[in-house]
């Protein structure tokens, strides 16, 4: 029985289970977003969210902690060096998943999980087309002339006339 059970066993071994997370962990600090099945996006959520986490604070302690997880040194290392400084005044939700459909062959559930401050049209997309809608101004229809535009017309219409 699995009462009060709350881990995604991905019908996998333990070994293998840890394993793809650890892979899956540092395909998504390397590329900041993957592409996988609904259940695997939650799994690595709970996974990588406290990994993130202990980033937040460079030591030698957590770096090694971060290590044990992840197994790799070149990500441990963007983790620190990249990740941690965009999440540093972040409190928690590091990653966001969006669900992108059924799978052709077998209609899995598939999402998109990334991370949540390298995303550049939900972050600062948003506030630059803010920012553009707020620079352009619209001009009313009966703006005045000046008086070298009513020149210029005077003799265009001229010409066309003498024609």
């Amino acid at each position: 029985m699995r009462h009060g059970d709350k881990i995604n066993n991905l019908g996998r071994t333990s070994s293998h289970r840890k394993a793809l997370l650890s892979n899956m962990a540092c395909s998504l600090i390397e590329h900041k977003r993957i592409f996988t099945t609904l259940a695997k996006a939650k799994a690595l959520r709970l996974f990588v969210e406290p990994i993130i986490t202990k980033s937040k604070t460079d030591s030698t302690h957590n770096r090694r902690l971060a290590f044990a997880d992840l197994k790799s040194k070149t990500a441990v290392s963007a983790l620190f060096k990249d990740v941690a400084v965009k999440v540093g005044d972040r409190k928690g939700g590091y990653t966001r998943i969006i669900k992108t459909g059924n799978r052709q062959g077998d209609a899995a559930e598939m999402a998109m999980i990334e991370l949540v401050d390298f995303n550049e049209l939900y972050t600062s997309g948003t506030s630059a087309v803010k920012t553009e809608k707020a620079k352009t101004t619209r001009r009313s229809r009966g703006a005045k002339k000046t008086s070298a535009d009513v020149e210029s017309n005077d003799t265009a219409s001229e010409e066309t006339k003498a024609e």
